[in-house]
């Protein structure tokens, strides 16, 4: 009996109808590749010009804010996303022991109810 499945196994192979090409059929790539058609990972400009992003400083550096106090809560909205998310360092520039205060006020505004924890109900 195991013969006869073999057999039939073997003999469904080779008549399977379609066959996969191997991988060695595959087209070789050879040499560098063109330029991409958008004109690069920031897309093309019109005019030559490139987009130019400003470095991010850090507002309690530059105001020489020391201490973030939970109490101010329109400086703490500022950094606080619609939805109520904090906003992350890389999108506001804040400096990382100016980020981890202001994240500590915000949750301390949000215990006392001066902050939502959630932004508006959708």
């Amino acid at each position: 009996m195991a013969e006869e499945i073999k057999a039939l196994t073997a003999s469904a192979g080779s008549s399977g109808g379609e066959s996969r090409p191997e991988r060695s059929e595959r087209p070789e790539r050879s040499g560098p590749r063109g330029p991409r058609p958008g004109g690069g990972p920031g897309g093309s400009r019109e005019g030559g010009r490139k987009f130019f992003r400003r470095k991010k400083v850090c507002k309690f550096c530059v105001e020489k804010i020391e201490a973030v106090n939970y109490k101010d809560v329109r400086l703490l909205a500022q950094f606080v996303a619609e939805n109520g998310k904090i906003t992350p360092r890389r999108l506001t520039g804040v400096c990382t022991p100016h980020q981890r205060r202001l994240s500590r006020a915000i949750k301390q505004a949000r215990n006392i109810a001066l902050l939502p924890f959630a932004g508006r109900a959708q």
